[in-house]
């Protein structure tokens, strides 16, 4: 039986994984998982990007071995969902425009000589590499921006504190390195994005300070009704004694009419 061209193409197998794990070392996943999600929640109300890494990107139809997957991608202009691989005739054509990989001893090659030229070829706009050891980059991160079908090199910032600092122009944010911790960081808002589980514990510290500051405002409200019941307790007494109202008022820094409204509702 002969099989159509149609029949064929629907037998080539797109494998969604290759067996691996997502990451050689802790920091090396632990890196992918935050720049995934913090940034997917920086960009949770823009419906047409997607956020995703580790994910395999089949960029010629019927040709599975034309594959690549970074561990941190951003696409825009493609509907945000979940899917099993990113298939680019699937998506209009439309690639990735910004690319994070980090960089290992196993990936530092691969990542420094053969992925840009395939990044480049897709038309990646941003690519940028980290090193969480800064074993194997100088500086431990490194962004270039596509010209002309190359990469050129982001210049990166010092800091005054030290920190190392390049602009994602395409995500608006800049990569930065603080105390050898790469975070996204939102010069509009002056804030860092944090992973969930950050916030969440960012959430609960928020929560525990409201509740701390409450048993404080509810102390000094029972202390202050503590200081008025004495000092009501007091003003007859001074009277009795024959103080005036005046002097009373001066023991306990009270004004003449306080003293007077205590006086008459004795």
């Amino acid at each position: 039986m002969t099989l159509s061209s149609s029949q064929l193409q629907s037998e080539i197998f797109y494998p969604d994984s290759d067996g691996e794990p997502m990451a050689e070392s802790d920091s090396a996943r632990n890196y992918l998982i935050y720049g995934v999600e913090a940034l997917d929640r920086y960009l949770q109300n823009q419906d047409d990007a997607y956020v995703a890494g580790n994910l395999f990107i089949y960029y010629e139809k019927g040709i599975p071995s034309s594959v690549i997957a970074p561990d941190v991608f951003v696409v825009f202009g493609v509907e945000k969902k979940q899917r099993r691989s990113y298939k680019v005739w699937e998506e209009g054509g439309i690639t990735p425009s910004f690319v994070l990989e980090v960089t290992s001893e196993t990936t530092q090659k691969n990542d420094e000589e053969v992925k840009p030229q395939k990044y480049s070829r897709l038309g990646v706009q941003e690519y940028f590499q980290y090193d969480p050891t800064s074993d194997y980059l100088n500086p431990p991160l490194k962004g270039a921006t596509l010209v002309r079908g190359n990469y050129q090199a982001i210049s990166p910032n010092f800091l005054a504190n030290g920190v190392l600092s390049i602009h994602s122009t395409v995500l608006g944010l800049n990569l930065r390195v603080i105390a050898g911790e790469l975070r996204f960081y939102d010069p509009k808002t002056g804030k860092t994005l944090l992973s969930p589980k950050e916030t969440e514990q960012a959430r609960q510290e928020a929560e525990m300070a409201r509740e701390q500051a409450e048993i404080a405002r509810q102390q000094a409200e029972i202390a202050r009704q503590q200081a008025e019941r004495s000092q009501r307790d007091a003003i007859p007494r001074m009277l009795d004694l024959g103080l005036s109202v005046e002097q009373v008022a001066s023991v306990l820094s009270l004004s003449v009419e306080e003293v007077r409204q205590f006086a008459q509702n004795r």
